[in-house]
């Protein structure tokens, strides 16, 4: 029999400390660039710790073979899975039990007008079956001002580049 998961020890009152930011996870991803050397086309994305280890490919609309992930279908997983988790956290605090909540992430990759390059747009739509629409709807900002993807989707994030030597 297997061990029940464990809800993760965070807290909107506990983790934050200090002026500036400190992580308290960090993780690294690499992508190489496969047999076409791109990496959106035939990449290959691993974790350090090998958790994550798939094939990256372009999807069909985008003239690949759609036959792996690409990388908007894991930016909407990691989006829509932090943002639940934002809002698992609130809905506790509140009192609630968040079992039945479900978020769904869509992504989309298009053309930036501002300059000809590409940009991505996303929304959220969160179900949440017998929960008032007024208390949800003060939860799900509450979630939104909590969650780094969406503080990251609306404030942008810090970003740095380097090439390794």
């Amino acid at each position: 029999m297997s061990e029940p998961i464990r809800l993760p020890d965070l807290s909107t009152a506990k983790d934050y400390d200090g002026p500036a930011f400190s992580p308290i996870y960090t993780t690294t991803v690499t992508v190489s660039g496969g047999e076409a050397s791109h990496g959106r086309a035939s990449g290959r994305a691993r974790s350090a710790d090998g958790a994550l280890d798939l094939d990256l490919r372009m999807p069909a609309e985008l003239g690949g073979d759609g036959r792996g992930t690409n990388p908007e279908q894991l930016f909407a997983a990691g989006l829509a899975a932090c943002f639940h988790g934002a809002l698992s956290l609130v809905a506790r605090q509140a009192g609630l039990h968040p079992a039945e909540i479900s978020v769904n992430a869509t992504v989309g990759f298009g053309r930036d007008p501002r300059d000809g390059g590409y940009a991505l747009h996303a929304d959220l739509v969160v179900a949440w079956p017998e929960v008032d629409a007024a208390i949800a709807a003060r939860l799900l900002e509450k979630a939104d001002s909590l969650c780094p993807y969406t503080k990251m989707l609306a404030q942008g994030t810090r970003t740095t580049l380097t090439l390794a030597p």
